[in-house]
């Protein structure tokens, strides 16, 4: 007879305790990008919602910012670096294949033997990690986890594009999930559709740009390096048209209604998409709604936990809120779940 296998002990809910972010150092106004793409500060206020955004500094890498936000959520925890079990990151600019950039986290936290690993999701990244995470802790796999969502796309900006150059941004968020009393995190509403990979992407992959670097070494020539291109009004037509439903359907798997929420935190991608899909729900008025992207710009995988806790820090909303999670972009892929809201440091 075979040997019978154990499972670990699950348990029964899951709940973000605790949330921090970092802000990179560098204000860049509209006034700064305006001159190189022929725009103005009106256009891109009226286009984007977007006021300024920050980039990062040289020393401001993916490590260090995911290890200060880190540390935040993990002071507003109440949870130790050694208390950890894992550690997930959601990223689309970390510029080497390996190590994973979760694990050189994990070290610089202090910790020991901690299961860590990156997630490439685009702009969907954190939700995704998220749910991975709460899957884990409900699992029994891990008591804590720490799930980041960081970038600096200010790498992979052509800052003569006019189609992204004023969009994407850098920083970090973190959140710890645990084990908790009552459901904190719904079932995850998620999906893709690589039909439309054009819609969002590099524009060379780095075999294509090292071929191109030994045809300018041999000729002379000049060899562009990759860049992020996107579609816009793709995007905006994806988004408009198939999000009501992903957000129906996290809503619905969670067993709550427009009119229970509290806040609603879409991935900060566009003010006009926000808009749009507040319509279509219907939201009501008193619920409110993360406007981060005015002064932080698109920050992909970090977007969603940054608007978190700018709507906790105003105090719009508070620690406890129900709020709709909607995470969607590069991929396309979306992920959205129905959270309480964490506390902040």
């Amino acid at each position: 007879m075979p040997a019978q296998i154990a499972t670990a002990t699950p348990v029964a809910h899951a709940a973000l305790l605790g949330l921090g972010v970092y802000r990179p150092r560098r204000v860049v106004p509209n006034a700064e990008i305006v001159d190189r793409i022929d725009s103005s500060d009106e256009w891109i206020r009226t286009r984007s919602g977007i006021e300024a955004r920050h980039w990062a500094d040289a020393d401001e890498t993916i490590v260090s910012m995911s290890t200060a936000a880190a540390r935040d959520a993990l002071e507003a925890a109440g949870v130790t670096a050694q208390q950890i079990d894992a550690v997930v990151l959601a990223t689309s600019s970390q510029m080497v294949l390996g190590p994973s950039a979760g694990a050189v986290v994990a070290t610089e936290l202090g910790m020991h033997d901690t299961a860590a690993f990156d997630v490439s999701a685009g702009c969907a990244g954190f939700c995704y990690a998220l749910a991975n995470a709460a899957n884990l802790v409900r699992a029994g796999q891990a008591r804590h986890v720490l799930v980041i969502g960081v970038e600096r796309l200010s790498d992979l900006l052509d800052q003569d594009d006019r189609t992204c150059a004023f969009i994407f941004a850098d920083g970090a968020g973190a959140v710890v999930v645990g084990a908790a009393e009552e459901e904190g995190i719904g079932p995850v509403a998620w999906g893709s559709d690589g039909s439309q990979t054009a819609a969002i992407k590099q524009d060379k992959d780095f075999q294509q740009y090292f071929a191109e670097v030994a045809e300018a070494e041999a000729t002379g020539g000049h060899a562009e390096r990759p860049y992020i291109r996107m579609n816009g009004a793709a995007v905006f037509r994806w988004a408009v048209t198939f999000l009501e439903k992903a957000c129906r359907d996290a809503l619905d798997q969670a067993g709550v209604t427009v009119e229970d929420l509290d806040a609603f935190v879409p991935h900060q991608a566009n003010g006009r998409i926000t808009d749009a899909l507040l319509r279509a729900l219907h939201m009501p008025e008193s619920i409110a709604v993360a406007r981060d992207i005015a002064q932080t710009g698109n920050t992909s995988a970090a977007s969603i936990p940054m608007a978190m806790e700018q709507l906790l820090r105003s105090g719009e909303s508070k620690p406890g809120d129900t709020a709709l999670l909607l995470g969607f972009g590069a991929g396309l892929a979306y992920a959205g779940q129905v959270v309480r809201l964490p506390a902040i440091s």
